[in-house]
Order: structure tokens, then sequence, then C-alpha cells
């Protein structure tokens, strides 16, 4: 394809869809990263309606009542999110645990997010700079960060809240992530009947 710049006015400019390693998976390690999902509703009606609608919505939900996903050594629930709830468009929250010496995908996205660690220690990699956690502490992905989080007691798994203002990056089209490792598919030696507590 020629480029761009040695186009002259008027000339055609045939378009061919990404590839692979543009925000295009090679694979898909879990079934919700291949499913499509809502990332953000439409707001249709009126004022009124929109309003009442907002008024009439639970103020608590319940983490488990939703299932775990994932496996076998990461799992997650999205617990508030556009799809999932509609008392908010601009945020999202979700749970995740990882069991005892086991890690995340290696990705990056657009936007920032906090994570409350509930349980557990261990580290994260963002941009190549390793940051220590443990239960209690806050700690911070920002914006356009390629990050990854390890799990690093090889006995007790880690328990994380996340909350991210995702939803309203991809409403401003703030859309480009990216997995640049993808979790491993098999539980560590030791722990392979790992699975999520079951009170949250």
């Amino acid at each position: 394809m020629t480029d761009l710049y040695d186009k002259k006015p008027g000339d055609v400019i045939e378009e061919s869809p990404p590839g692979i390693g543009h925000n295009q998976p090679s694979e898909i390690a879990w079934e919700r990263w291949g499913k499509k999902r809502t990332f953000v509703r439409a707001l249709e009606g009126t004022y009124g309606d929109l309003t009442k609608a907002l008024l009439e919505q639970p103020r608590v939900y319940s983490s488990k009542a939703l299932p775990w996903k994932g496996g076998p050594g990461l799992f997650g629930k999205h617990v508030v999110s556009p799809q999932a709830s509609r008392i908010v468009q601009s945020i999202e929250t979700h749970i995740e645990a990882y069991g005892p010496g086991c890690y995340g995908q290696k990705h990056g996205h657009l936007n920032s997010a906090v994570f409350y660690i509930l349980k557990g220690r261990g580290h994260d990699v963002h941009d190549g700079r390793r940051i220590e956690w443990k239960a209690g502490d806050v700690m911070v992905v920002e914006n356009g960060c390629v990050h990854q989080h390890f799990n690093d007691d090889p006995d007790e798994e880690a328990i994380l809240l996340v909350f991210k203002a995702k939803p309203l990056f991809l409403f401003m089209h703030l859309l480009f992530q990216k997995i640049v490792e993808w979790p491993p598919k098999s539980p560590p030696s030791g722990h392979e009947d790992w699975t999520p507590p079951t009170d949250l």
C-alpha cells in the first residue's frame, strides 16, 4: 500500500483492515475477551424517564451473586459496569483473584486504574518498573501503561479490587488496548485445585 503522504488530492485511498498486532488478538485465552460486550450504553428517552430510571436503580450490588470467570490461576468478576448495572456509565469496578504464585496477562490500555489490595502480597511491573504491593495498599496504574500483576506468595491467594474510568475513556474513543503476553494456561505446580474464594 502506498504511504498516505504520497497520495495526491483526488486519489482513491484503499483501506485494509488492521492485522494481527494492531489490537487484533491472535488467540483468545478467555471467552470474555472474544465475545461482544456493552462498554457504553445508549441514553435514549426523555430527561424525565432517564432520571426516574436512574433513581430507581439499586445502590448495593452483591458480588457473591456473580460468577467468577477466567482461570486457572487468575479469576475475575465485573461487579459494576455499563453492562452489569444501569447505575453507572462512566466507571467500572471488578474483583481479581490470583492463585498462589500466579500472575495475569501483560497488557496495556489508555485508561488508568486504581487497585485496592484486599488480601495478599505481590508486585506489578509498570513499563518495566517493579512496584511492590501488599494488603491494605492502594496502587495506581497510570494511563497508557503496559503492566502486569503478580502474586508473590507461593502459598496464599491475592485479592484485588479494581476501579477504573474505562467506559468514559471508551466513550471518548480512547479505545486502544493490547495484550502483550497471555496469562498462563495451567496452574502452578502444587496448586492445581485452587479456586477463587466463595465469600466475595
